[in-house]
């Protein structure tokens, strides 16, 4: 199969990234730049600066997972498919997309202010870390959920121009609530994992424990997104939100079990993307009121 060009590979480049998947941490970026604001709006410039900052950072983050795992990906029956394994994208043309992102990145970060300039090699390298932690350990879920988790933190920092552990609790809750659901995404390639070296919690500890795991992720998750409340004082809007994200998250754990993850893909797409855009919605509503 001949590497897609011109309108085709436009489309190969937004599915190698996952494009859709930019729900799960741009909502929380957002909440961080709302309560960072103290009135809940930055203005258009810094909020553009973020919104392309976050899209780049990640481009480049999947762009290098995707590299990276070529071989891994090309032997797996789930993701042979990928682009670089089936021969839609050749490695130079996803080299050129990271480069190409990267730099978007750092022109962004330098736009919006001096710290987030520093702090952007920083980024980027936590970002791209996460890929190879399933080498060498079982808690690779929480590395993949640290380099979301870093998107409300950032979107503080991108806002104030300081540094502050006031974002510490966002982090945890979405480090917490990614690797929750990354466990029981994990759980449709144990066989594989085990067979090739992958490392995950479900190859250490086996499905059942593994469900059990995520679902005290994914209670932490809920406790830190209430003690980040607490932090930045904020409205009983936001508390509802909170409700709303465990209500969720619990209907997502009753869905998956040892005997029967058929529901997996809509557990961990679907619903996660409902927990992230409507907890912020109910956030913003905070933000809204605030003003009023």
């Amino acid at each position: 199969m001949s590497a897609a060009s011109g309108t085709n590979a436009a489309r190969v480049y937004l599915e190698m990234i996952k494009i859709e998947h930019s729900i799960f941490a741009l909502p929380f970026a957002m909440v961080g730049m709302m309560y960072a604001s103290g009135d809940g709006w930055p203005g258009w410039r810094v909020f553009l600066l973020i919104l392309l900052a976050m899209v780049s950072a990640r481009s480049a983050a999947m762009a290098f997972n995707r590299i990276a795992d070529a071989k891994i990906d090309a032997e797996n029956p789930r993701t042979a498919t990928r682009a670089i394994p089936a021969g839609l994208l050749k490695r130079s043309q996803a080299l050129r997309f990271l480069v190409v992102s990267c730099a978007v990145f750092f022109v962004a970060a330098g736009l919006l202010n001096r710290l987030t300039l520093i702090l952007a090699p920083l980024l980027l390298a936590v970002l791209m870390f996460y890929t190879y932690t399933k080498r060498f350990t079982a808690l690779c879920h929480l590395f993949v959920g640290l380099s979301l988790g870093l998107a409300p933190a950032g979107a503080w920092v991108a806002v104030t121009g300081e540094f502050s552990w006031t974002p510490l609790f966002w982090i945890l809750a979405v480090m917490f609530w990614t690797g929750g659901f990354d466990v029981l995404y994990a759980l449709q390639d144990e066989e594989f994992d085990h067979v090739h070296g992958v490392h995950s919690i479900p190859v250490s500890l086996g499905r059942a424990n593994a469900i059990i795991v995520s679902r005290l992720f994914h209670l932490l998750a809920v406790l830190f997104l209430a003690a980040a409340g607490v932090v930045v004082g904020a409205g009983i809007a936001y508390f509802l939100g909170v409700l709303f994200a465990a209500a969720l998250l619990t209907y997502e754990q009753s869905l998956v079990s040892a005997n029967d993850i058929s529901k997996l893909n809509f557990a961990f797409f679907t619903l996660n993307g409902y927990v992230s855009l409507g907890f912020f919605l109910f956030a913003l509503a905070d933000a809204l009121l605030r003003l009023a």
